[in-house]
């Protein structure tokens, strides 16, 4: 199996396709990368900017660049000596336009005997066997019309069934778009109605489904896959299994989210997870532990009260099993009544809800898992004694696993962690929101030196070619705003002090949610703000707000409370006071940002795993939540500042427009790619004087990574004084300035609060 010694995500649209993206490569490859990583490429909805929402799995998508552009890229690739890695979209479909979908279309027009019909994953015994799409808004059936041979509604388009002409007669039904709260009967992609789900479990399914990325290694232009959302298919370990034969064991990583403690399956045919749980430890190894307190004192000023998270989250998780999700809830229950026929259907949707919100995990994969089934059964037997003789009866079924109902609820225990922790419950917790990340427990504070490296000693025995990562098309913050708001724990009473002036100018209904955005505005605020900086807070605004979900929805707008947000983020840029504390709150957090993104970045390259640079963050990556991470990326530019950063020693300057950060970023992604033979093992080297506790440093096998932590302290007691590295013996060169070096901290880390050293002998 050929593996990357790293990678560079692209993400592929129309208006930068895969031809744009060949031409790219050579940049990639003077930064250092080893592979190009891409966005998915098969044929997706009309206009899509992000290609998960796939209509037909036989070809590229054409804007995108089509089987040319693929051919092309590969070739430029393999001229580079680079590898290409694609991302694959195994669990749903786009059906929002059904005519774009001829699977869909097939299904909907001739129903449980088209062709397509095992495709889909469909409960065929409710709804009078009718497929239920909830498109129709309150009280407007009337605008549900049959013209040129065609079901209408507004501009979405719907086939008539062979011999037919009423909306009545077809193998489905328009209804309103409440009914998916309870009594759709299609799995989806988490509560996505236009995403619908598809069987690769069939083994006919997963032919027709993986045809097209068949021919890409069948052909040489592929190297190896990125799995979006295993936890959505019925069987992610026979799915894998499967995957490795078609590639011939290719390179392939799971995008699999691990809450702290789980370790991902063994006997998975994958190299590893995409990276989530490398950044919670990369975030929190840098976070001030002595923060918490203080933070933890405003969050209970600001909310009213002390906040638990773990109460928070069952709470949430909960609405969503009885709300957005509650037709899956339903569909478990139906498959587990076939069995249980005397248990009232109310008493078993009550407890298969409350298993859910108890769930400590995305999911199971019985047999393996079956600790966390039963932890969710003990729990829910606290939450819910009244439920007791109820949880009786389910355990034996919800443990079977050959059961349908116990894999369902295995496919369903992931979309309402999701649904629950990541889009909502990360919006209504603002204690230090850089710890609001996706593989990430916002109540795990901290990590200390100690267990960052057992983490790492663990990591490097068990998964060495899983992915590191700081920034993706999915993180909620982009990873240098993160590194801005971790130094909030180092200046927890001035954040306080500043927070309460910010609130005080602009008073917000909700002071918890105001923390929330006053911390994105500050972690993203762009030395020189962009003309469209200030749309792109109030897009971040909206989506935030609505997917806290406590005040506002996205179906249930309230324009009071909202305009009272969006009157925060103009007061930004439009009030004078407000744009003082801004400037003070800025000006504090500049340098230990920079000092903790320059930190994060080099460690993520260079510990245990194959590290990936998302799209442009090898300069100051500041973006926000998706769409907002999704932007065009100028690599003219980043490559004009390659060739600046390469030409020389750069100052230690905050305003260095990320040069600096683009220094770490080459330097170290050359050494791993051209000196793999440094990085073959993981240990921790410890630090002996007064800053000890300020420095991160690990040795690879011969590349030695040294980092600063929690900067701000480290300049409160006077710097690095005395303190030493217990480095090797030999004689050490800084790869980032090309100094020779002692084994004095204030030696080694003179130019940047970063260094990774090299023997002079090597």
């Amino acid at each position: 199996m050929r593996t990357p010694t790293s990678t560079y995500r692209l993400q592929i649209t129309a208006d930068f396709d895969l031809f744009a993206a060949a031409s790219r490569l050579p940049y990639l490859r003077d930064l250092g990368a080893d592979w190009v990583y891409l966005s998915p490429l098969l044929a997706a909805e009309p206009g899509s900017q992000h290609g998960y929402d796939v209509v037909a799995h036989d070809h590229i998508d054409e804007s995108r660049g089509g089987a040319e552009g693929l051919a092309a890229l590969s070739a430029a690739a393999r001229e580079l000596g680079m590898g290409v890695l694609v991302d694959i979209v195994p669990n749903h479909v786009g059906v929002a336009t059904p005519a774009a979908d001829a699977w869909w279309w097939d299904l909907l027009q001739h129903g449980q005997d088209s062709e397509h019909a095992s495709a889909f994953d469909i409960d065929w015994t409710v709804g009078d066997g009718k497929i239920q799409i909830p498109v129709v808004g309150d009280g407007d059936e009337d605008a549900i019309v049959v013209a040129d041979g065609e079901v209408r509604y507004h501009d979405q388009r719907f086939p008539l069934a062979p011999g037919t002409t009423t909306h009545d007669e077809q193998h489905y039904r328009l209804v309103n778009w409440h009914e998916a709260d309870d009594n759709l009967n299609y799995r989806r992609f988490f509560a996505v109605n236009t995403l619908a789900a598809v069987r690769v479990e069939d083994p006919a399914v997963f032919e027709e489904t993986h045809r097209e990325i068949r021919r890409w290694f069948d052909e040489g232009l592929v190297d190896g896959l990125r799995v979006d959302h295993p936890d959505g298919l019925r069987d992610p370990q026979g799915y894998l299994d499967d995957l490795a034969e078609l590639t011939g064991g290719a390179y392939v990583l799971v995008e699999k989210i691990l809450e702290p403690g789980e370790a991902l399956p063994a006997s998975w045919a994958t190299a590893g997870t995409t990276g989530y749980d490398a950044l919670a430890h990369v975030d929190r190894v840098l976070t001030d532990p002595s923060g918490e307190a203080p933070l933890d004192a405003l969050e209970t000023r600001l909310r009213g009260g002390a906040v638990d998270w773990h109460a928070m989250i069952h709470a949430t998780k909960r609405e969503v099993a009885d709300g957005i999700l509650h037709s899956e809830v339903k569909r478990i229950v139906r498959d587990l009544r076939r069995h249980l026929p005397l248990v009232p259907a109310h008493r078993a949707e009550d407890a298969v809800g409350e298993l859910l919100a108890c769930f400590p995990v995305y999911r199971s994969y019985l047999p393996e898992g079956r600790h966390h089934l039963d932890e969710a059964f003990t729990l829910a037997r606290s939450h819910r004694p009244d439920l007791d003789e109820t949880f009786d009866v389910l355990l034996p079924w919800l443990s079977d696993p050959d059961l349908a109902a116990a894999k369902r609820f295995q496919q369903t225990s992931g979309m309402v962690m999701a649904k629950g922790v990541e889009d909502c419950a990360f919006y209504r917790w603002s204690r230090l929101t850089s710890l609001n990340e996706v593989g990430g427990d916002p109540s795990v504070f901290a990590l200390d030196v100690d267990g960052f490296h057992a983490a790492m000693v663990e990591r490097q025995a068990s998964w060495p070619a899983a992915m590191t990562t700081l920034s993706t098309h999915d993180t909620k913050r982009g990873e240098d705003v993160r590194a801005r708001i971790t130094a909030l724990a180092e200046l927890p009473e001035e954040w306080a002090t500043a927070l309460d002036r910010l609130l005080g100018l602009v008073p917000l209904p909700d002071p918890g949610f105001g923390s929330l955005l006053w911390q994105a505005i500050v972690g993203a605020w762009p030395a020189s703000p962009h003309p469209d900086y200030r749309s792109r807070l109030h897009a971040y605004a909206e989506k935030a707000m609505r997917e806290a979900g406590d005040r506002t929805t996205w179906t249930e707008p309230d324009a009071d409370y909202e305009a009272a947000v969006h009157a925060a983020v103009d007061a930004a840029f439009d009030s004078p006071e407000v744009a003082a504390v801004l400037a003070e709150l800025v000006e504090l957090l500049a340098w230990p940002g920079w000092s903790n993104a320059l930190a994060a970045k080099l460690v993520s390259i260079t510990m245990p795993g194959v590290p990936d640079v998302y799209q442009g963050s090898e300069l100051w990556e500041q973006s926000l939540v998706d769409p907002d991470n999704r932007r065009p990326v100028d690599f003219d530019l980043r490559a004009s500042a390659l060739a600046r950063a390469s030409s020389g020693r750069l100052t230690d300057s905050v305003d260095d427009d990320g040069l600096a950060k683009l220094l770490v970023t080459h330097r170290a992604l050359v050494l791993r790619r051209d000196r793999p033979e440094l990085f073959t093992s993981y240990a921790g080297i410890a630090a002996t004087g007064p800053a000890a506790d300020h420095v991160l440093a690990f040795d690879r096998g011969g590349a030695i990574t040294v980092a600063t932590r929690l900067p701000v302290g480290l300049a409160e007691r006077g710097g690095w004084d005395s303190t030493t590295l217990d480095l090797p013996d030999g004689a050490w060169t800084d790869v980032l300035t090309g100094r020779t070096v002692s084994d004095r901290l204030d030696d080694i880390l003179a130019t940047h609060p970063v260094a990774l050293l090299v023997r002079e002998d090597a």
